[in-house]
């Protein structure tokens, strides 16, 4: 399953991530991830929460959308046990030129998604009906 949290920044897409990968300690039975462009919200998650700093990592800055694909699937070829990564700042950590960019990526990663049962849980900063609409289905 793939969710996005869309809206222009400052309209609280951050707040609404940490509450929900919070929450989902509650109900997902493996480790969950959270990963964002720096430690500001480290300590705003549980600490039961893997936090990844991806500033740390040369292949997850400012990359391509394979390139984050690749860095994902890593981390999930390393630990089976994940169950659930939230990413924050999404449009910050991959390099997307336009939105329509956007359609293949996520086609990628709700397959990556279904072949090893983890969740996606991403904060977008673009109006959800600025979305493609292939991708606005994971929007809510």
């Amino acid at each position: 399953m793939i969710q996005i949290i869309s809206g222009v920044k400052g309209s609280g897409k951050t707040k609404r991530l940490l509450d929900l990968t919070n929450d989902a300690l509650k109900v997902e039975h493996g480790i969950i991830v959270f990963i964002d462009d720096d430690k500001r919200y480290m300590y705003d998650l549980r600490h039961e929460i893997r936090f990844v700093d991806a500033s740390a990592y040369p292949a997850a800055r400012k990359c391509t959308p394979e390139a984050f694909l690749a860095f994902l699937s890593g981390m999930l070829a390393v630990n089976y046990d994940i169950s659930l990564i939230s990413v924050d700042a999404f449009l910050k950590l991959v390099r997307i030129e336009e939105s329509a960019q956007l359609t293949p990526f996520f086609q990628a990663l709700e397959k990556l998604s279904e072949e090893h049962g983890c969740n996606f849980l991403l904060s977008v900063s673009m109006d959800t009906e600025k979305l493609p609409e292939e991708v606005r289905k994971f929007a809510g």
